[in-house]
């Protein structure tokens, strides 16, 4: 295998380049390739020599030359003799290092990685037994770019059930007041707005990513409970009304709440595009999510506000709501066939009498759902104890699961599944985690290698890791030799440069040290490095976090100045602020909502009430995502910010309706809050909910972990919404009797009686007045 990686050819105009033309050399002008590559070439010349002494140590073995090599990182699944002499590995990592020097070699060393994934796997259909997993610098990009295209035909099956859904949602048997088109066209505004956004960032020249799959569930969530919401207060309107009257009174119910929430939403995702976010990928998201939303704002005020005129003008004229056809009057209907009867079935204002005009949407299935059945179900004294202990059955499973937080760092988190990434990922887990990544410790200033106490600091610095260190190698190299450690400044420097680094098996430490000649030609030691792997589970990547945290505060505080470094570290940094500062993002946002909003709710027990049910909500969702296997990961992350916009969404109507009602009982006014919003959250839920369900097949862990996190987040919102706040608020004070408007002698009534008098003087009162 190694063979044929080598004689790889990427062919340019004029010439062939193979791996020696674009390798990175060593000081003596040959190609790097892993020790354990020399290790089969003496394995395989002993084998052809009949030599069986040949023996290679874990995780550290002697080379021909006399090197000392640490292999714990190119031998996986090793069983071990006694004194670590291998005895069988199960699995041999070979890793290829390429140069970027400049454009013209980056773009060989890309073609010739994709030419190296081509011939591993033609090696492999070759040598069944073996199996064999690449991974170059462009796979990540590649398979975590690869969630969308598999995605596709998810997202499609997706808007299809969302369309049905929707439509299904707004329509009723009676054929004038239904309402499918305003279903289907809501669905439309939401749409329009996410591809203006994408539209925008595209001509601006933002780069497109896959988390940008949850764009369109973000819009979702919130612009279909606008227009719900809209309809919704359509129906509360009397149909002897002009039209213009109805549109007024639909726009000064709902859209004031909408107003807010939508600048809620501007606000948390807007913070999260500023610069505070250190994560492009993030903050693109956010910024992609604020432009989405604002235009959706524009598109309902606009483009969905004239679709419910238009739609209102064909109601008001009875017309079929889907043909926009004038529907006969009874009589005329029952000389028709059934089927064009049951077709163009409605109820004309002349059949009814005043006490049944306002209920002719009564007739919508959630409608007379809600108001018949559930509003005095859900507030039943015996029902009320098990919505009780439920809820404090959600508190100790989400408090269970919340102790268990952990913070995901694995890359296949992001990428599709049937990919190379993860195939990668997962045998590197399973048989290189003994030991971790090399880490590279560099001594960055002079110091006095020399002086036995220094030499002590050194070596207590890099206790209890496995070493591959110049340092101990010449310390060792002194004492073969019977020369003390502690020799002069001038000896120890002479020594090392004339002798030690001379030695064959010793000569490759000199790429480890850098000398300096100062001006009286004196040798001094300006910088070194050495060689450090710790015994630890790669798998725990908070293990291998610790270890970092804790070699850079002992770099800070020790005697020797020095620095620790491996390319791993800048992923697990990377992905420390990916979620950190999106975290810090939200307590921002939250923290700016609270203040925002006490200056916006007309009572400030809105605000109280708010803030309880978003953080029981974002509570919950952490507890149950962890309990379903979700790490806490810049995807996870930006969806509980998400979430507190999508509960206020939900639930602020719903409190200030109640919080807002007077004179009557808290049953009465949670009855009340939950006919007038109720709808609305059910029919946005219903649809939500169907259009993530798709997402959970996709083939992805990007998508799966956006799925588990709405989906909870859906469920969560809809949970408090229809139990748990309808039942707490009934019981919970302040008293609604106790907010009645005490009367005092500055506000007297006034009784005026308008009398009519006639001819026989005889008095009758016509009409009383209390001003």
């Amino acid at each position: 295998l190694h063979s044929a990686v080598t004689r790889i050819q990427v062919q340019r105009p004029g010439f062939n380049y193979t791996f020696a033309h674009i390798c990175i050399l060593n000081n003596d002008k040959t190609c790097i390739v892993d020790d354990i590559v020399h290790v089969l070439e003496e394995l395989k010349a002993a084998r052809s020599s009949n030599r069986t002494n040949f023996a290679i140590t874990y995780p550290i073995t002697h080379l021909k030359d006399g090197r000392e090599v640490y292999n714990g990182h190119q031998l996986g699944g090793v069983t071990v003799h006694s004194k670590d002499r291998v005895k069988s590995a199960e699995a041999i990592q070979l890793t290829y290092y390429l140069q970027a020097i400049n454009s013209l070699n980056d773009m060989v060393a890309e073609k010739w990685e994709s030419i190296f994934c081509d011939t591993v796997e033609l090696f492999q259909k070759s040598n069944r037994k073996v199996k064999m997993y690449p991974f170059t610098s462009s796979s990540l990009k590649e398979d975590f770019q690869k969630t969308s295209r598999v995605s596709e035909r998810y997202l499609i099956t997706s808007l299809v059930l969302v369309v049905t859904l929707a439509v299904l949602c707004c329509s009723m048997q009676d054929c004038v007041r239904s309402k499918p088109w305003l279903g289907l066209l809501g669905l439309l505004t939401v749409t329009l707005a996410t591809l203006t956004a994408a539209g925008i960032i595209n001509l601006t020249g933002g780069k497109y990513n896959s988390t940008f799959l949850g764009i369109p569930f973000v819009m979702l969530g919130h612009g279909l409970y606008g227009t719900f919401e809209m309809l919704s207060s359509w129906r509360k309107t009397r149909e002897d009304q002009h039209v213009k009257e109805r549109t007024a009174a639909v726009f000064a119910d709902s859209m004031l709440s909408f107003s807010l929430t939508t600048a809620m939403y501007l606000v948390t995702f807007g913070i999260g595009a500023s610069p505070f976010t250190n994560i492009e990928a993030a903050r693109i998201f956010c910024c992609n999510s604020c432009i989405a939303i604002f235009f959706n704002y524009l598109y309902v005020l606009s483009f969905y506000g004239s679709s419910l005129v238009f739609t209102g003008y064909i109601e008001n004229n009875y017309q079929h709501s889907i043909f926009c056809r004038k529907v006969p009057k009874p009589e005329v209907l029952q000389e028709k066939p059934a089927w064009y009867r049951f077709l163009l079935t409605a109820k004309f204002s002349e059949d009814t009498d005043d006490s049944e005009e306002t209920n002719t949407y009564e007739s919508h299935l959630l409608v007379w759902f809600l108001k018949r059945y559930y509003c005095d179900w859900i507030t039943n004294t015996y029902v009320k104890p098990f919505v009780v202990l439920f809820y404090l059955v959600y508190i100790s499973f989400a408090l269970m699961g919340y102790l268990q937080v952990s913070e995901g760092s694995d890359l296949s988190n992001i990428v599709a599944t049937a990919t190379r990434t993860i195939e990668y990922t997962t045998a590197q887990q399973k048989y290189f985690s003994n030991y971790s990544p090399v880490i590279g410790f560099y001594i960055y200033e002079s110091i006095e290698y020399w002086n036995t106490s220094v030499q002590e600091d050194v070596l207590e610095y890099t206790k209890g890791f496995v070493r591959i260190s110049w340092f101990e190698s010449y310390l060792n190299y002194l004492r073969k030799l019977n020369i003390s450690t502690g020799l002069p400044k001038k000896n120890f420097t002479d020594m090392l440069r004339n002798s030690f680094l001379k030695t064959p098996q010793f000569a490759h430490f000199s790429e480890d040290i850098i000398f300096s000649k100062k001006y009286n030609n004196e040798v001094d030691v300006v910088a070194s490095r050495m060689f450090l792997v710790a015994k630890t589970m790669e798998t725990k990547r908070e293990e291998l976090y610790d270890l970092l945290e804790t070699l850079r505060k002992l770099s800070l505080t020790s005697k020797v100045k020095f620095i620790v470094f491996n390319p791993s570290f800048v992923y697990m940094d990377r992905y420390a602020s990916s979620v950190g500062a999106p975290l810090q993002n939200s307590c921002i946002s939250a923290l700016f909502l609270l203040f925002f909003s006490a200056f916006l709710v007309a009572d400030s027990l809105i605000n109280v009430w708010l803030t309880l049910t978003v953080a029981s909500v974002e509570f919950g969702v952490i507890g149950f995502m962890t309990l379903w296997k979700v790490e806490l990961d810049c995807i996870s992350v930006l969806c509980l910010i998400y979430g507190i916009n999508y509960t206020i969404d939900n639930c602020a109507p719903l409190l200030s309706t109640f919080v807002l009602g007077k004179e009557f009982t808290r049953t009465k006014w949670v009855k009340n809050a939950l006919e007038v919003h109720g709808v609305a959250i059910l029919q946005s839920y219903l649809c939500y909910i169907v259009g993530l369900i798709p997402l959970a097949a996709v083939p992805s862990n990007l998508t799966r972990t956006l799925f588990r996190c709405l989906f909870l987040i859906a469920l969560v919102t809809f949970f408090h919404c229809f139990a748990i706040l309808p039942v707490i608020l009934t019981f919970l004070p302040p008293s609604k009797k106790k907010r009645k408007e005490k009367k005092n002698p500055e506000n007297r009534e006034e009784i005026e009686c308008v009398e009519m008098v006639d001819m026989d003087s005889t008095r009758v009162v016509d009409q009383i007045t209390t001003v």
